[in-house]
């Protein structure tokens, strides 16, 4: 039997306050090896979107589900912290668009999760904290005071919607996706142990059915702390074994 290897399109997903901007680096790296990546700006991440503090999680999926039909074969998705949310819902509604995830510091939610349950209804968006907030709640390693002018600077406020809506999950086939999680900031041998325990942020871990463990150590952003390793991984694990 003749074994080939497919290199489908990597669709790059960042976390809260991010746009397709924050992959540059990594999506340079993949580019130079040959690879077709594929950064997004969810809806409600888009600066110049005057009705972008509105925007679903329904929306950024549809968004996200979008860019992988455009494809024309499976993609493979890589997702970034908070990304975890509308990437689980895309999951769930069209597993068979999906080659490959690979979670980045993150990974899948598990039904019926709120992001901020408590975000009163009035608050229209939450702005980037202060990074001595940020810090406590996410590593910072790895990144110079360049990098988190930029971040400062280029930063979007997060839509309130997305973050009360409820995640709602009812389609198994999404276990089923292969799965690479790329543990940063929590080494994996941890991780696993919190998803064995059924910690309900890494709950959905211990239910997935084809997942592999990759440790890259460095904070919660590798996409600018460890920017050419980490598109090394991403080529590697994005490299579809057919036969």
């Amino acid at each position: 039997m003749t074994t080939n290897v497919s290199q489908p399109s990597i669709i790059l997903i960042a976390g809260h306050w991010l746009g397709a901007w924050a992959w540059d680096e990594v999506a340079e790296h993949l580019a130079a090896a040959g690879r077709r990546a594929v950064p997004l700006t969810l809806p409600g991440l888009d600066a110049d979107d005057s009705e972008r503090a509105f925007r679903t999680l329904d929306e950024q999926a549809m968004a996200i589900e979008k860019a992988a039909a455009a494809e024309e074969q499976p993609v493979v998705i890589v997702a970034h912290s908070g990304a975890n949310a509308p990437v689980s819902l895309m999951l769930d509604r069209h597993p068979e668009l999906v080659a490959r995830v690979i979670w980045v510091d993150s990974g899948p939610v598990a039904p019926g999760t709120v992001f901020a349950p408590d975000l009163p209804a009035e608050v229209d968006e939450l702005p980037l904290p202060p990074f001595d907030v940020l810090g406590q709640q996410a590593s910072l390693q790895g990144l110079s005071s360049e990098v988190l002018e930029r971040f400062r600077a280029r930063a979007v406020p997060e839509p309130g919607p997305v973050l009360r809506q409820r995640v709602e999950l009812t389609n198994d086939a999404r276990l089923k996706v292969a799965t690479t999680l790329v543990c940063c900031s929590i080494p994996s041998a941890q991780l696993m142990e919190l998803a064995n325990a059924g910690h309900p942020m890494f709950a959905e871990v211990a239910s997935l059915q084809h997942l592999d463990l990759i440790d890259l150590p460095t904070g919660h952003w590798p996409m600018w702390s460890r920017a050419e390793d980490l598109a090394k991984v991403i080529a590697a694990e994005a490299s579809v074994r057919v036969s």
